[in-house]
């Protein structure tokens, strides 16, 4: 599968399509935000004067997960498209709600995102009611 999700507790927020070619304006951008990355990154409250891939990954993926919280479409579309480009094994990107505005992300590598489904549990007796 070629997609990258962003995901909230299961449910997909956002999808980036791998096997549709990137306009070359939108790869110039995806290189900006490189350019402008190497100069430095705040990552953690901590400055990172020379941030290497995995360190602008997190500081992407947090871009992410706030532009999600905000409905920021613009930036959320861009930073997924980065995280796409940049990872190729990138198959999901949780977004966690830590609570208080704060928000989270866990980068996934291992398995494809499938939607969770609820589960519904029947009580004993409505069970025996069938």
């Amino acid at each position: 599968m070629s997609k990258v999700v962003a995901h909230i507790d299961g449910a997909s927020q956002l999808e980036y399509d791998r096997s549709k070619p990137l306009p070359e304006r939108q790869r110039e951008y995806l290189d900006r935000m490189d350019a402008d990355m190497d100069r430095g990154i705040v990552l953690g409250g901590i400055q990172v004067p020379h941030p290497d891939l995995q360190q602008k990954a997190q500081f992407i993926a947090q871009a992410l997960a706030e532009a999600i919280r905000d409905d920021n479409e613009p930036v959320a579309a861009a930073t997924l498209s980065w995280l796409a480009n940049r990872l190729p094994d990138l198959k999901q990107v949780k977004i966690l709600d830590m609570g208080d505005g704060r928000m989270g992300y866990e980068l996934i590598f291992d398995r494809e995102f499938a939607p969770e489904s609820k589960v519904q549990f029947v009580k004993p007796e409505d069970f025996r009611k069938q």
